[in-house]
């Protein structure tokens, strides 16, 4: 498998471009194009890839403001917990009221993700986890053969977490979903939704020590 990272929009978040890397097919998945549309496409056209999918880990504004322009450009679906539906309904208002930018409507849920689903591209397959906290319907995306997870906004390098004090938010749901996440072998690769790619094992020890101040 191979991981493109593209640090997109206004708020630095982490696209991901995800896709075998001894495929032929280059099919690909993109997680979290929270904006720069032209970029992403870019991008996509230089690695000559084939995306079939489009997935968010949660409905915050910064990661799905390019949807609507990827789902045109490729004609593909879009992946998402249908739990975050209201999030997606306040996509203009947000990215209006925190970045100054009108994205224009938000996008349609073509597919939602559920806990325990898979999703297969290429030669590679990603297991659907259900993280709610940060938002109700956060999911990350978990390769047991690769050893990696998309985490979106629930766990950072560094020991950081999610931020709950949006009144959708839930602090407790979020201490669920991250004991859930560190129960994935310690050298499970964390690609975040912002900053720099971490292990399991290294954000629980960084969790340990912050515990102790």
């Amino acid at each position: 498998m191979d991981i493109k990272t593209l640090a997109v929009g206004q708020l630095k978040t982490n696209c991901y471009l995800v896709f075998g890397f001894k495929s032929s097919s280059r099919e690909a998945i993109i997680i979290d194009p929270g904006g720069d549309a032209d970029y992403i496409i870019q991008k996509i056209q230089d690695h000559d890839l084939k995306p079939k999918l489009i997935v968010a880990t949660h409905g915050h504004f910064d990661h799905i403001l390019a949807v609507n322009e990827l789902k045109a450009a490729f004609k593909i679906p879009f992946a998402m917990n249908k739990k975050d539906q209201k999030l997606l309904s306040w996509m203009r208002h947000s990215a209006n009221y925190f970045t100054n930018f009108d994205p224009g409507p938000p996008p349609r849920i073509d597919k939602n993700l559920k806990e325990g689903e898979e999703i297969l591209i290429s030669n590679f397959k990603f297991q659907i986890i259900e993280t709610p906290g940060h938002t109700p319907g956060g999911v990350c995306l978990y390769s047991q053969k690769e050893k990696l997870v998309f985490a979106g906004d629930s766990i950072f390098a560094g020991g950081g977490i999610g931020r709950t004090d949006f009144p959708y938010c839930n602090k407790e749901d979020l201490t669920k979903s991250i004991k859930k996440l560190t129960q994935l072998p310690k050298e499970t690769l964390v690609y975040s939704g912002h900053g720099d790619t971490t292990t399991i094992g290294e954000f629980s020890e960084a969790q340990k020590q912050q515990s102790q101040f």
